[in-house]
Parts: C-alpha cells; structure tokens; sequence
C-alpha cells in the first residue's frame, strides 16, 4: 500500500510543481497560450475527481496557497 501513496503524492508534488512554472510564466507573459493551457488542464485536474481519489486534501486550497506562494497578480 505504501508504493501506492507514494505514487499518489508523487503525482500531487508534479502538479504542484507544473502549476507554479505556469502560473510563474503568465506572470511573465500574460498572453503566453501554452501556459494559460498548461494552467487550465492542471486547476481541472486539481477541482477533478481523480485528484479527491488521491488525496483529502482541498485542491482549491494547494491552487490559493500556490498561487500565493507565485504571488498570482
């Protein structure tokens, strides 16, 4: 069971991770397409079932306390 939760986190932590370089490039770019897609399909996959089947952490907090952490304008 271990490997499993080891897995779940593993995903969590590399979505986390991607979605803080979006958020970080349309701070740099408002208008860069790939990370406003990028950034879409990861808040999807936050809000989403799948992510509830992982974990019982709120996705909508990781999303605000990333986005503070980004500094989000």
């Amino acid at each position: 069971m271990d490997g499993y939760i080891e897995l779940a986190n593993a995903i969590i932590i590399k979505a986390a991770k991607d979605y803080k370089k979006a958020l970080i490039k349309l701070n740099r770019n408002c208008n860069n397409t790939i990370a406003k897609t990028e950034k879409q399909e990861i808040e999807r996959f936050f809000k989403g079932s799948w992510f509830k089947v992982l974990t019982k952490v709120s996705g909508e907090t990781l999303m605000k306390r990333i986005q503070q952490e980004v500094n989000v304008k």
